[in-house]
């Protein structure tokens, strides 16, 4: 994958290009507008990384030139904090997000992967939110448990639910975690470089191999290795796979020597893994080897519970980052929220939330913010139940605990209240 870098100041344009060439892109760079335009008509680009301001034109313009000229390549801006309403109306005009500088190594890092499915990336521990749902706290339970042991776990769930937050909760738990965590995408990487990628490579190993490079076995030793989308792993890698995980050791590409390699396995997958082993796509032996523990992440349509506090941990952490002003979300837009399916799941809703943010022009989020359709939630009385108990949960929560204030904004008595707290465990 080639990355374009548009920046002026040479220092900070040297050390991004250093953190991504050693992250595994290939780099161009650009000072100008101009000669932007002019690497992106020739070149086959992943991804522009921009400037706002720049000696000649800028990322604005050169964005909206993208867009006009139907060039839909992923596009980050880069601005100081004084420019924060450049990023906004960047991200209006199409980019697809921002970063602040002094731009951060592992910031940027995490967001490229997120963007491009990048094989692999080195993360910090991230903030979770307390899920309350039976199906997400069962699965956070089972995380819990299995994280003090070094059992393989195999992640069971649809895209977008949260399979490599339950992964990084299992290494934030377990004794590796001041180690590495390294993700891979399984299913992002060609064949003809798994081996390399997995395992690295010495010097003169292969054309272009001018340095010995690590894989990712050596980088996550010690840590945690994260194979996502393991369903999608090629066979032959398979094999290689397996024997890694049996004799614990390896040899780097065009090396005779063995390395020595400890790192807890967490794989995760979409598909019916059973089904890939009795079409003879995945080996069993291996399949049995990682599915040491299973644990099953359910897609947020069977979370009802989850979405208002989900959607309400994005809301904060999009405007802390934006630094946009919201209060929360008007009591449509929670129904709304409530009765939509989510069919890319959590990574959905953090999107839509993200857009909100974004394009609202009031202190609460509404329906058109959101950019889904409106629902009657009372022809579901699930849904009906759920949005009363979040109703009077922020109410309790907003008054201190006061319940006779809460019943009073209610409308109804301190008995009725209590009555309702306890039939939904709120007390």
């Amino acid at each position: 994958m080639k990355i374009l870098i548009v920046e002026d100041n040479m220092i900070l344009c040297g050390l991004i290009e250093k953190w991504l060439k050693k992250a595994g892109y290939d780099v161009v760079t650009a000072t100008d507008e101009p000669r932007a335009r002019s690497i992106i008509k020739k070149d086959e680009i992943s991804l522009v990384l921009s400037d706002v301001r720049l000696p000649e034109g800028d990322g604005i313009s050169l964005l909206e030139w993208m867009m006009r000229s139907g060039r839909e390549i992923p596009f980050i801006v880069m601005t100081d904090y004084a420019c924060i309403s450049d990023a906004v109306r960047a991200i209006k005009l199409g980019s697809k997000d921002y970063l602040e500088k002094p731009v951060q190594q592992e910031q940027l890092l995490e967001l490229m992967h997120s963007m491009l499915k990048s094989p692999v990336i080195v993360r910090k521990e991230r903030s979770f939110v307390e899920r309350i749902s039976e199906g997400a706290r069962k699965a956070v339970s089972l995380a819990r448990r299995v994280a003090p042991s070094d059992l393989s776990v195999l992640i069971l769930g649809p895209s977008g639910s949260g399979k490599e937050v339950i992964a990084q909760m299992i290494h934030r738990y377990s004794d590796r975690r001041d180690k590495p965590f390294v993700a891979v995408n399984c299913g992002s990487i060609p064949n003809d470089l798994q081996a390399t990628e997995f395992f690295g490579a010495v010097k003169g190993a292969f054309t272009g191999a001018v340095s010995d490079r690590k894989g990712y076995f050596e980088t996550a030793n010690g840590g945690t290795l994260f194979l996502d989308e393991i369903g999608n792993m090629p066979y032959s890698m398979q094999i290689l796979l397996l024997r890694v995980l049996q004799e614990k050791e390896f040899n780097p590409v065009g090396s005779d020597k063995v390395k020595r390699t400890d790192v807890r396995i967490i794989s995760a997958t979409n598909e019916d893994m059973k089904k890939a082993v009795e079409d003879g796509r995945f080996r069993e032996d291996l399949y049995y080897r990682l599915a040491e523990l299973k644990i099953i992440q359910p897609p947020l349509k069977d979370c009802k519970e989850d979405i208002l506090p989900l959607a309400e941990f994005f809301r904060k952490g999009h405007s802390g980052r934006i630094r946009v002003k919201n209060e929360g979300f008007t009591e449509e837009a929670k129904a709304c929220m409530l009765g939509y399916d989510w069919p890319g799941n959590v990574r959905e809703l953090s999107a839509k939330v993200k857009r909100a943010v974004i394009f609202a022009d009031s202190l609460l989020l509404d329906i058109s913010d959101l950019e889904l359709d409106n629902l009657d939630i009372n022809c579901n009385p699930e849904i009906h139940v759920i949005h009363e108990k979040e109703k009077i949960r922020n109410l309790l929560e907003k008054n201190h605990g006061n319940v006779s204030k809460t019943a009073t904004e209610l409308g109804c008595s301190r008995t009725a209240l209590y009555k309702k707290m306890k039939k939904f465990g709120l007390m």
